[in-house]
C-alpha cells in the first residue's frame, strides 16, 4: 500500500484510510462483544473499546510501514 493516496488530485496519507478501516473493524468487534454480553466481564467497557481500537489500528499500521 502506498504511503500517500491520491483522491481527486489531493494526496492524503495512507494512515487516514487505515484509521477508517480500523474504526470499522473495531466497531464490528465491539458489536460482537456486546452481542455475546462480554462487556460485563470488564471493569471499564469504554477503556476496553479504546484499547481495542488502538490495537487494531496499530496492527494495520505495522503492515503499512514494514
Amino acid at each position: 500500500m502506498p504511503r500517500e493516496i491520491a483522491v481527486f488530485d489531493l494526496y492524503m496519507p495512507g494512515m487516514g484510510l487505515l484509521f477508517v478501516l480500523a474504526m470499522l473493524f473495531a466497531w464490528l468487534l465491539d458489536r460482537l462483544l456486546a452481542s455475546l454480553d462480554l462487556y460485563r466481564l470488564f471493569w471499564h467497557p469504554a477503556l476496553l473499546r479504546l484499547s481495542l481500537f488502538a490495537c487494531v489500528f496499530g496492527a494495520l499500521a505495522l503492515g503499512l510501514y514494514r
